[in-house]
Protein backbone atom coordinates (compact mmCIF):
# COMPACT_ATOMS: atom_id res chain seq x y z
CA UNK A 1 0.00 0.00 0.00
CA UNK A 2 1.20 3.63 -0.57
CA UNK A 3 -0.13 6.89 0.75
CA UNK A 4 -1.52 9.73 -1.31
CA UNK A 5 -1.33 13.35 -0.28
CA UNK A 6 -3.55 15.64 -1.44
CA UNK A 7 -4.03 19.88 -0.54
CA UNK A 8 -7.27 21.36 -1.14
CA UNK A 9 -7.13 24.89 -1.46
CA UNK A 10 -9.34 27.68 -2.67
CA UNK A 11 -11.69 30.63 -2.17
CA UNK A 12 -14.87 28.52 -2.18
CA UNK A 13 -15.44 24.49 -0.92
CA UNK A 14 -18.39 22.71 -0.63
CA UNK A 15 -18.56 18.77 0.45
CA UNK A 16 -22.46 17.79 0.80
CA UNK A 17 -23.23 14.62 2.52
CA UNK A 18 -26.77 15.02 2.90
CA UNK A 19 -27.93 17.75 0.82
CA UNK A 20 -31.35 18.37 -1.06
CA UNK A 21 -32.04 20.55 -4.69
CA UNK A 22 -33.61 23.17 -2.71
CA UNK A 23 -30.74 23.44 0.09
CA UNK A 24 -27.46 22.16 -0.34
CA UNK A 25 -24.79 22.26 2.69
CA UNK A 26 -21.32 21.10 3.08
CA UNK A 27 -19.63 19.64 5.43
CA UNK A 28 -16.69 21.49 7.27
CA UNK A 29 -14.17 18.65 5.45
CA UNK A 30 -14.00 16.96 2.52
CA UNK A 31 -16.46 13.48 2.48
CA UNK A 32 -15.23 10.59 0.82
CA UNK A 33 -17.32 10.67 -1.82
CA UNK A 34 -15.92 14.10 -2.78
CA UNK A 35 -12.84 13.07 -2.79
CA UNK A 36 -13.83 9.85 -4.52
CA UNK A 37 -15.10 11.70 -7.72
CA UNK A 38 -11.87 14.29 -7.80
CA UNK A 39 -9.92 11.16 -8.30
CA UNK A 40 -12.13 9.39 -10.80
CA UNK A 41 -12.01 12.74 -12.68
CA UNK A 42 -8.82 13.02 -13.03
CA UNK A 43 -8.12 9.56 -14.29
CA UNK A 44 -11.38 9.62 -16.53
CA UNK A 45 -13.49 7.32 -15.15
CA UNK A 46 -16.93 8.15 -15.82
CA UNK A 47 -20.05 6.18 -15.19
CA UNK A 48 -20.75 3.92 -12.13
CA UNK A 49 -17.19 2.32 -11.60
CA UNK A 50 -18.97 -0.12 -8.88
CA UNK A 51 -16.25 -2.28 -9.26
CA UNK A 52 -13.43 0.36 -9.05
CA UNK A 53 -15.71 1.92 -6.03
CA UNK A 54 -15.74 -1.47 -4.58
CA UNK A 55 -11.71 -1.50 -4.18
CA UNK A 56 -11.54 1.66 -2.67
CA UNK A 57 -14.55 1.68 -0.29
CA UNK A 58 -12.55 0.82 2.88
CA UNK A 59 -9.24 2.52 2.21
CA UNK A 60 -7.73 4.27 5.17
CA UNK A 61 -8.60 7.83 4.65
CA UNK A 62 -7.59 10.51 6.98
CA UNK A 63 -8.46 14.40 6.42
CA UNK A 64 -6.36 17.37 8.45
CA UNK A 65 -7.85 20.89 8.90
CA UNK A 66 -5.95 23.82 9.42
CA UNK A 67 -5.91 26.93 11.85
CA UNK A 68 -8.81 29.24 10.18
CA UNK A 69 -11.09 32.01 11.04
CA UNK A 70 -13.02 31.26 7.51
CA UNK A 71 -16.77 31.85 7.86
CA UNK A 72 -19.07 29.76 6.02
CA UNK A 73 -20.88 31.50 3.24
CA UNK A 74 -24.72 31.11 2.31
CA UNK A 75 -25.44 31.71 -1.36
CA UNK A 76 -29.22 32.53 -2.70
CA UNK A 77 -29.92 31.25 -6.01
CA UNK A 78 -33.31 31.63 -8.13
CA UNK A 79 -32.97 28.82 -10.42
CA UNK A 80 -34.92 28.66 -14.17
CA UNK A 81 -36.29 32.38 -13.73
CA UNK A 82 -37.23 34.23 -17.14
CA UNK A 83 -36.43 31.99 -19.47
CA UNK A 84 -38.66 31.79 -21.93
CA UNK A 85 -40.18 28.22 -22.93
CA UNK A 86 -40.35 28.74 -26.58
CA UNK A 87 -37.43 29.57 -27.03
CA UNK A 88 -35.27 25.93 -27.41
CA UNK A 89 -32.14 26.68 -25.95
CA UNK A 90 -33.75 29.39 -23.17
CA UNK A 91 -35.97 26.09 -22.26
CA UNK A 92 -33.26 23.60 -21.63
CA UNK A 93 -32.31 25.84 -18.20
CA UNK A 94 -35.62 25.51 -17.07
CA UNK A 95 -36.15 22.96 -14.46
CA UNK A 96 -38.19 19.79 -15.00
CA UNK A 97 -39.42 16.62 -13.58
CA UNK A 98 -37.60 13.47 -14.92
CA UNK A 99 -40.63 12.68 -17.41
CA UNK A 100 -39.58 16.11 -18.61
CA UNK A 101 -42.81 17.79 -17.88
CA UNK A 102 -42.77 21.23 -15.84
CA UNK A 103 -42.49 20.89 -11.72
CA UNK A 104 -46.02 22.20 -10.21
CA UNK A 105 -46.08 25.86 -9.86
CA UNK A 106 -43.51 26.68 -12.76
CA UNK A 107 -40.07 26.23 -13.38
CA UNK A 108 -38.63 28.98 -10.85
CA UNK A 109 -37.12 27.67 -8.16
CA UNK A 110 -35.34 28.93 -5.06
CA UNK A 111 -32.47 27.12 -3.53
CA UNK A 112 -29.60 27.98 -1.06
CA UNK A 113 -26.17 26.89 -1.14
CA UNK A 114 -23.37 26.61 1.18
CA UNK A 115 -19.69 27.24 0.68
CA UNK A 116 -16.13 26.91 3.08
CA UNK A 117 -14.57 30.41 2.42
CA UNK A 118 -10.51 30.37 1.89
CA UNK A 119 -10.00 27.54 3.49
CA UNK A 120 -7.09 24.31 2.96
CA UNK A 121 -7.57 20.62 3.90
CA UNK A 122 -4.79 17.97 3.65
CA UNK A 123 -5.84 14.08 2.28
CA UNK A 124 -4.20 11.44 3.13
CA UNK A 125 -5.42 8.46 0.94
CA UNK A 126 -4.06 4.77 1.57
CA UNK A 127 -3.96 2.63 -2.36
CA UNK A 128 -3.32 -0.53 -3.56
CA UNK A 129 0.05 0.17 -4.95
CA UNK A 130 -1.78 -0.16 -8.67
CA UNK A 131 -4.19 2.24 -7.93
CA UNK A 132 -1.73 4.55 -6.19
CA UNK A 133 0.59 4.82 -8.82
CA UNK A 134 -2.66 4.85 -11.23
CA UNK A 135 -4.37 7.98 -9.84
CA UNK A 136 -0.85 9.90 -9.20
CA UNK A 137 -0.35 9.86 -12.73
CA UNK A 138 -3.69 11.06 -13.35
CA UNK A 139 -3.43 13.82 -10.61
CA UNK A 140 -0.49 15.56 -12.85
CA UNK A 141 -2.45 15.17 -16.01
CA UNK A 142 -6.12 15.03 -15.31
CA UNK A 143 -8.31 13.76 -18.33
CA UNK A 144 -11.01 16.10 -16.27
CA UNK A 145 -11.24 19.79 -14.68
CA UNK A 146 -11.16 19.28 -11.07
CA UNK A 147 -12.71 20.64 -8.65
CA UNK A 148 -13.38 21.16 -4.82
CA UNK A 149 -16.91 19.76 -4.42
CA UNK A 150 -19.20 21.56 -6.86
CA UNK A 151 -17.86 23.06 -10.33
CA UNK A 152 -17.67 27.13 -8.97
CA UNK A 153 -14.63 25.40 -6.36
CA UNK A 154 -11.90 25.86 -8.20
CA UNK A 155 -8.29 24.92 -6.47
CA UNK A 156 -5.94 27.83 -6.36
CA UNK A 157 -3.04 25.11 -5.33
CA UNK A 158 -1.89 21.83 -6.95
CA UNK A 159 -3.43 19.35 -5.62
CA UNK A 160 -0.88 16.40 -6.19
CA UNK A 161 1.11 16.38 -3.26
CA UNK A 162 3.33 13.32 -3.54
CA UNK A 163 3.11 9.57 -3.31
CA UNK A 164 4.80 8.23 0.46
CA UNK A 165 5.08 4.53 1.59
CA UNK A 166 3.98 5.61 4.93
CA UNK A 167 0.93 7.43 6.68
CA UNK A 168 3.19 9.72 9.08
CA UNK A 169 5.72 10.06 5.62
CA UNK A 170 3.24 12.00 4.32
CA UNK A 171 1.93 13.98 7.57
CA UNK A 172 6.07 14.84 7.87
CA UNK A 173 5.24 16.38 4.48
CA UNK A 174 2.08 19.01 5.23
CA UNK A 175 4.12 20.27 8.18
CA UNK A 176 6.48 21.66 5.88
CA UNK A 177 3.85 23.54 3.95
CA UNK A 178 4.47 27.14 4.66
CA UNK A 179 1.77 29.19 7.02
CA UNK A 180 -0.16 26.86 7.82
CA UNK A 181 -0.44 25.31 11.34
CA UNK A 182 -2.41 21.36 11.29
CA UNK A 183 -5.14 21.35 13.71
CA UNK A 184 -7.34 18.19 13.47
CA UNK A 185 -7.46 14.87 11.58
CA UNK A 186 -10.68 13.06 10.63
CA UNK A 187 -10.24 9.92 9.66
CA UNK A 188 -12.56 6.71 9.16
CA UNK A 189 -13.14 5.11 12.63
CA UNK A 190 -11.22 1.84 12.93
CA UNK A 191 -13.47 0.33 15.05
CA UNK A 192 -16.90 1.50 13.51
CA UNK A 193 -19.31 3.07 15.69
CA UNK A 194 -17.64 4.67 19.24
CA UNK A 195 -18.94 7.31 21.55
CA UNK A 196 -17.13 9.72 20.16
CA UNK A 197 -17.62 9.04 16.48
CA UNK A 198 -19.76 10.86 13.60
CA UNK A 199 -21.89 9.20 11.04
CA UNK A 200 -21.32 9.94 7.39
CA UNK A 201 -23.47 8.58 4.45
CA UNK A 202 -20.46 9.28 2.12
CA UNK A 203 -18.98 5.96 0.92
CA UNK A 204 -20.03 5.80 -2.47
CA UNK A 205 -21.21 2.37 -3.64
CA UNK A 206 -22.27 3.58 -7.40
CA UNK A 207 -21.61 7.01 -9.32
CA UNK A 208 -23.42 7.83 -12.60
CA UNK A 209 -27.07 8.85 -12.83
CA UNK A 210 -28.51 6.39 -10.29
CA UNK A 211 -26.36 7.12 -7.21
CA UNK A 212 -26.11 5.10 -4.36
CA UNK A 213 -23.98 5.32 -0.81
CA UNK A 214 -23.24 3.72 2.29
CA UNK A 215 -22.29 4.52 5.94
CA UNK A 216 -18.71 5.39 7.28
CA UNK A 217 -18.18 6.40 10.84
CA UNK A 218 -15.19 9.32 11.04
CA UNK A 219 -13.40 10.74 14.48
CA UNK A 220 -11.46 13.67 15.14
CA UNK A 221 -8.24 13.42 16.71
CA UNK A 222 -5.30 16.00 17.25
CA UNK A 223 -2.81 16.26 14.11
CA UNK A 224 0.72 14.25 15.69
CA UNK A 225 3.17 15.38 17.34
CA UNK A 226 6.35 15.16 14.93
CA UNK A 227 8.18 13.00 16.92
CA UNK A 228 4.87 10.42 17.74
CA UNK A 229 6.03 7.92 15.35
CA UNK A 230 9.51 8.00 16.82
Amino acid sequence: MKYLLLKLAGPLQSWGADSRFDYRRTLPFPTQSGLWGLLLAASGDSGSQEALLARMADVPLAVATFASSSRLLRDYHMVGNGYDDRESWENLNIPKKSDGTKARGGGAKQTYREYLQDRCFAAVIGLPDDLAEKFSAALQNPVYDLYLGRKCCVPTEMIYQGLFDAEMAAWDAVRTWPKLLPEWIIRTSPAGWTPEAQLLNDIPVRFGQNRLYRDRWVVWEQFPAKDAHG
